[in-house]
């Protein structure tokens, strides 16, 4: 009886260190993928809430394997240390600007130029159709999740600016390609990324910016400017990024990595349409704030679209200096603007 118990409690200590083996991977595969995702935008800005909404989005579509926190605000990394902190792998996901890094993106610069913009729609769709077509080296050491684009970035300054003459000399707060812009506009540009240009404009170390209409409201710059003039002829935009750390993609099961870039083909439109929204908004603070939109005349515009036209040569002939293919970067982008436009 004895040998009989001591057998029947060896086979079920075998039994359960045996279960052990065949639960424990279980519950392993239970354990949600944890991704962290930096972004240099306030909380309550649009652009942080649509990142929470993707991460709330790739939770629920892979039934909670996946997990994402978004540190926005620029808590995890500043703003211009963003796309570094990606490929170190200080954070898994991160969404910048690709001009803070100025020349680290040349030939995506493209998208930064003074092109003829309506709206920030046709901006994020162009800017990720060149992105398929070209697949640029510059991105090589990420995964890019999608890029998107703001509306047309156009003049906001404390004193009102109706023609050329009226902007030259004055201090404009800017960054990457823009500051182009600023400089063939007879300004002088002032290079800073978003979060610094209320202390900037407030404290007189600048006269104003150049940005989207929707930055009076998500930066809160209706404080500190009192004009906004319209000169879409020389317009911008600003292209974006939201990236991924290469090896963390690559640990992601594939099932799990097709549907995050699903989800990612769904947030182009969605990022586009949330930038135009916001510009609509913008305007409204504008408004209430009692700032006066300066629209230029029709000859008044046309001389600034001139202004900037050497611009657009002067990126080809960079690119044709590094060996990139700008010219045809260049023609392709006003193609495919000129359609997404119709």
């Amino acid at each position: 009886m004895k040998h009989f118990k001591t057998a029947s409690l060896l086979s079920l200590f075998v039994v359960i260190i045996g279960l052990s083996f065949v639960i424990s991977p279980v519950y392993a595969e239970q354990k949600p993928i944890e991704l962290t995702y930096s972004n240099f935008f306030p909380a309550p800005h649009k652009n942080a809430i649509l990142s929470v909404e993707w991460g709330k989005e790739v939770e629920k579509r892979t039934n909670g394997r996946v997990k994402v926190t978004v540190f926005p605000g620029g808590t995890l990394t500043p703003a211009a240390q963003c796309y570094d902190g990606v490929v170190k792998g200080l954070s898994d996901i991160g969404l910048s600007v690709l001009g803070y890094t100025r020349g680290r993106f040349p030939l995506t610069e493209v998208i930064d130029l003074p092109l003829g913009y309506r709206n920030a729609l046709e901006a994020t769709k162009l800017i990720n159709i060149y992105y398929k077509k070209f697949k640029p080296k510059e991105f090589d050491d990420v995964k890019v999740m999608y890029l998107h684009a703001h509306g047309p970035g156009i003049l906001h300054t404390k004193k009102p600016v109706e023609k050329l003459e009226d902007l030259k000399g004055v201090k404009i707060s800017c960054h990457g390609l823009s500051a182009k812009v600023v400089s063939a506009l007879g300004g002088v540009p002032v290079a800073m990324p978003m979060p610094e240009r209320y202390d900037a404009i407030q404290k007189g170390v600048a006269e104003g910016g150049v940005f989207p209409e929707e930055s009076l409201k998500g930066w809160k710059l209706a404080e500190v400017v009192n004009y906004t003039t319209q000169n879409f002829g020389s317009a911008y935009t600003t292209g974006f990024f939201v990236v991924m750390n290469k090896d963390k993609w690559a640990s992601l099961p594939p099932d799990i990595q097709k549907i995050i870039e699903g989800i990612n083909e769904e947030w182009i439109v969605k990022t586009g349409e949330g930038w135009d929204e916001i510009d609509k908004i913008g305007y409204e603070v504008a408004a209430a704030k009692g700032i006066k939109t300066i629209a230029l005349s029709k000859e008044e515009d046309a001389r600034w679209h001139q202004k900037v036209e050497p611009i657009l040569a002067d990126y080809v002939k960079t690119m044709t200096e590094k060996k990139l293919p700008g010219g045809e970067a260049l023609t392709f982008c006003q193609e495919e603007l000129k359609k997404l436009q119709k």
